[in-house]
């Protein structure tokens, strides 16, 4: 039975960049759906705890700097670990990727969510920024109206659902991967993530 994931993720997210490529190649190979879900993680952590970087303990954000450095070197991706523009709000950017996937589809959805993931912390741009959003959706081979219908009703709806539908599934951080209602928090689970597919591949 073809499975789906729900992909749980912020667009400024760090671990979802890291983790991105992989978990499109592993859908691919189980044959499996991802059903994209850009939420608002301001609302999800105000009913889970959690808390925005800025107020996190200084030991976590120096920690976290040595973990970004180990996974970027592990995973040869280029990353900065304090790129020029973060913390940056992303809700236009979440919008945006809600927009082509109503549109677009999935894949279309997939590929501009990597190239917004690489804009922050490959290539030192601003994705709060409107000019720079027009320019992924060009580099991405996408409709340049797609960012005028991200300020729409119907996008706004998709996203509060997403949001909603992130606090429902008791999703806490990003990104998170859920399959049958199992989560899997952080792009260092893709793993079992993968273990998962394959299990349930060959029942």
């Amino acid at each position: 039975m073809k499975k789906t994931i729900d992909y749980y993720f912020a667009p400024q997210s760090p671990w979802t960049y890291l983790g991105h490529a992989r978990l499109a190649a592993m859908a691919s190979a189980a044959q499996a759906t991802i059903r994209l879900l850009p939420a608002d993680f301001g609302k999800v952590f105000a009913g889970s705890g959690g808390l925005p970087l800025p107020k996190r303990a200084p030991q976590r954000q120096a920690y976290r700097l040595q973990e970004l450095a180990r996974f970027r070197d592990h995973l040869k991706l280029p990353l900065n670990v304090q790129p020029h523009f973060f913390p940056v709000a992303s809700d236009d950017a979440a919008r945006l990727i809600v927009a082509v996937d109503l549109q677009d589809g999935a894949d279309a959805a997939m590929r501009l969510s990597g190239a917004v993931f690489a804009a922050v912390w490959a290539q030192q741009r601003d994705i709060a920024n409107a000019d720079t959003l027009a320019e992924l959706l060009s580099e991405s081979g996408l409709p340049s109206e797609r960012l005028a219908q991200s300020h729409g009703q119907a996008v706004q709806d998709r996203f509060d659902a997403n949001t909603q539908a992130a606090i429902d599934a008791g999703v806490f951080g990003a990104p998170s991967y859920c399959i049958d209602g199992e989560i899997f928090w952080g792009q260092d689970r893709l793993d079992f993530v993968e273990r998962k597919l394959n299990a349930d591949a060959t029942k």
